[in-house]
């Protein structure tokens, strides 16, 4: 039997043995706020843990900064939903921090970005656009998919609480369009036109058909090196126990009752290869992540796990039979809040190829899960476990100076990690 030890991915191989994954222990490092981006929450210092040997620098300051795209020629576009334009960053020379313009304002809630050659896509609450983009500017916009539903739907009311879309590009031009939940647990979403809480594939020339459903908001979304659709799901929140069965230890059944210990761990967040035709289970079906389903102090997993029958919205399991459903292949924990996903080829420190996603960390867990980017190998046409790359943004009392969004790999081979709390981009170079 051989063996090997890599830094991160790989292992071990022989004939009886399977490949053993070394994940490396993370070490500190000070964030080093670049030429005039040292202001709040960079007017102290601030560290990270990420892989012994990676630095962190303030590469741009940027308030509101959503999600990434690298133009053709090497500029970082950043979203910003709050302030309805998209920023684009030029990298500086030396050790200069980015030098930024506003390539296109004006725009509802702008969020998903894609490029196809010198198409760039840009996702708005309630449109897809299409522009050409040649050395820094934009130009003939069309577009793509309009009337998507967003606050201003009439049908709605105002109420619409996951408006922002995102937007992926497959390689024949087939766009897919993540169009969140209007709320919580609002079933209605799966019966409109266009159908709410659903990817949308748009072929190119075609309209908007539902190509999955039951997605409750799947911010991530991006295609894998082998051209399948996968997205990262912001699941729902306060579900109640399913199981006849004690929880809390009062000696009586806590089937249906809403209780914080359980809430903190379900359902996970998924990480799913969508089909055509997939439904992900919201509201009705939930992915569950306890090994021994029921018991408080069950083990987590979170790969390939199957579904259960939400108690508050599917307690006969009539709404839609939950066994039915194909396991989630890949997951995080409740309440993460995973928000941009992309798919890397060749990541260096032995982490190979893989997805990245920014964590934005939960609102309502207690404790707070604490923001990171994770990392999630490519295996054998899915993904493995996840794997912290980046973490520390969240402070001993749960309090948080930063929140990463997305994270993509630049030209030179560095990260840019975006920061809506912090209004910054993060160049992190391995070592």
């Amino acid at each position: 039997m051989t063996s090997c030890l890599m830094l991160a991915l790989a292992g071990c191989s022989g004939t009886e043995d399977a490949p053993v994954e070394v994940v490396p222990t993370l070490a500190l490092t000070t964030v080093r706020p670049l030429d005039g981006t040292g202001d709040a929450p960079f007017d102290r210092e601030r560290q990270l843990q990420a892989p012994p040997g990676w630095t962190v620098s303030v590469w741009a300051r940027v308030p509101g900064a959503r999600l990434l795209a690298w133009t053709p020629d090497r500029r970082l576009l950043v979203s910003r939903p709050k302030t309805g334009d998209v920023i684009a960053l030029t990298p500086g020379q030396g050790d200069a921090p980015a030098t930024q313009q506003s390539l296109v304002s004006g725009l509802n809630q702008p969020h998903g970005l894609a490029f196809s050659g010198d198409t760039l896509y840009v996702a708005e609450s309630d449109q897809v656009n299409a522009f050409i983009y040649r050395s820094g500017a934009l130009s003939d916009r069309r577009v793509i998919a309009g009337g998507l539903p967003d606050a201003k739907s009439p049908e709605l009311g105002g109420a619409y609480a996951h408006a922002l879309k995102s937007v992926a590009v497959g390689a024949d031009g087939t766009l897919y369009v993540s169009v969140g939940s209007a709320g919580n647990i609002s079933a209605e979403d799966r019966d409109a036109s266009p159908e709410r809480a659903s990817i949308l594939r748009i072929a190119p020339g075609g309209r908007p058909e539902t190509y999955a459903r039951g997605v409750r908001n799947g911010t991530g979304l991006a295609i894998d090196p082998d051209g399948a659709v996968w997205t990262a799901v912001n699941h729902r929140d306060n579900t109640g126990f399913p199981w006849d069965a004690d929880y809390n230890g009062d000696g009586g059944s806590d089937q249906g009752e809403v209780i914080q210990d359980y809430v903190n761990d379900h359902p996970f967040e998924q990480l799913a290869k969508l089909t055509p035709g997939r439904d992900l289970g919201w509201p009705y079906c939930n992915p569950d992540p306890d090994v021994s389903p029921g018991a408080k102090d069950s083990p987590l997993d979170y790969t390939n796990r199957p579904f259960v029958r939400d108690i508050q919205t599917n307690a006969d399991g009539t709404k839609l039979d939950c066994t039915t459903l194909p396991p989630t292949e890949q997951g995080l924990g409740a309440h993460s809040a995973p928000l941009g996903l992309i798919f890397e080829k060749d990541l260096p420190g032995g982490y190979g190829t893989g997805a990245l996603v920014g964590v934005h960390g939960s609102w309502n867990r207690k404790p707070p899960r604490p923001p990171e980017v994770s990392f999630f190998a490519w295996r054998d046409g899915t993904l493995g476990p996840r794997q912290t790359l980046l973490t520390g943004f969240q402070n001993d009392d749960g309090s948080r100076w930063g929140r990463p969004v997305m994270a993509v790999r630049g030209p030179d081979g560095a990260f840019y990690v975006s920061d809506d709390s912090a209004g910054a981009v993060y160049r992190v170079s391995p070592a």
